[in-house]
């Protein structure tokens, strides 16, 4: 019923949905970036989701570059060439937008599926 671009949209809203809600009832609200950071980092540590971590951020412009090692959803599958985590680019979207009540667009750049040893996504404000 649905292609790779339509079943992609479905998987990206979803985790953006579901990214909001984690915000709201699982992360505390913090002003400070950085204790979002870490409040998020523990939570998908304890969660056994993933091991997250900022590798850039430049929050005058609002972008960032964020890595997930053992993500629950790639982690361990054989390389496909393909980056298959669109879920979790709409988890982060999720979290981001609700944070900072803007519109976030994440996209994975590099993924264990594509034999990367970590799934990496670039997060920027939507145009």
């Amino acid at each position: 019923k649905y292609g790779v671009y339509e079943a992609d949209h479905v998987l990206y809203e979803s985790g953006e949905l579901a990214g909001k809600e984690f915000y709201r009832n699982v992360l505390t609200k913090k002003e400070d970036f950085n204790e979002l950071v870490g409040d998020i980092q523990a939570a998908l540590k304890e969660l056994k989701i993933g091991l997250f971590r900022v590798e850039s951020s430049d929050l005058e412009k609002m972008e960032f570059t964020f890595a997930v090692a053992e993500d629950l959803d790639c982690s361990g599958l054989p390389i496909c060439e393909e980056q298959v985590c669109t879920y979790d680019e709409g988890f982060i979207s999720g979290i981001l937008s609700e944070h900072t009540g803007q519109n976030f667009l994440v996209k994975e750049v590099d993924c264990w599926c594509s034999g990367d040893r970590v799934c990496r996504f670039e997060a920027k404000l939507k145009s």
